[in-house]
């Protein structure tokens, strides 16, 4: 399924609030490219990990930088991987908002209590995006 979205996303195909995540990988520092879900959450803009600590967490971790391309607008972006606190709320908004073939990946619903959603956020991380600095 990513590699049909990973296709129609680099064709410049817009797919909902999916975007392609470009990181330096950990290890090899070679760039990889993976279909992410993009969050609007307060005014900000949000990764959230649906399948838990893949890949593209750890590289993200490592890297604190990326490059997110939706439709044919890429940017650099810099990253905050968000406290259990602060990412619930975003994370249950997140789950709201998601196509319920998603929402399969969670223990918890759109109406979990926040408490559960705390609980949720060590399945699934939560980054704050942000431009990147024009100094890196």
């Amino acid at each position: 399924m990513f590699r049909i979205f990973r296709l129609l996303l680099r064709a410049g195909v817009k797919v909902g609030s999916m975007s392609l995540l470009t990181v330096r990988g950990r290890k090899t520092g070679q760039p990889r490219t993976t279909p992410v879900w993009l969050a609007e959450y307060d005014g900000y803009r949000f990764l959230v990990s649906t399948y838990g600590q893949t890949n593209w967490v750890r590289n993200l971790r490592a890297a604190g930088e990326a490059t997110l391309t939706h439709g044919r607008r890429s940017e650099s972006i810099a990253v905050v991987e968000l406290g259990v606190k602060e990412a619930a709320p975003v994370l249950r908004y997140f789950v709201s908002t998601i196509p319920a073939v998603v929402r399969s990946s969670f223990s918890v619903t759109p109406t979990s209590p926040l408490p559960l959603f705390e609980q949720e956020v060590a399945h699934h991380p939560v980054f704050r995006v942000m431009p990147a600095s024009p100094n890196r």
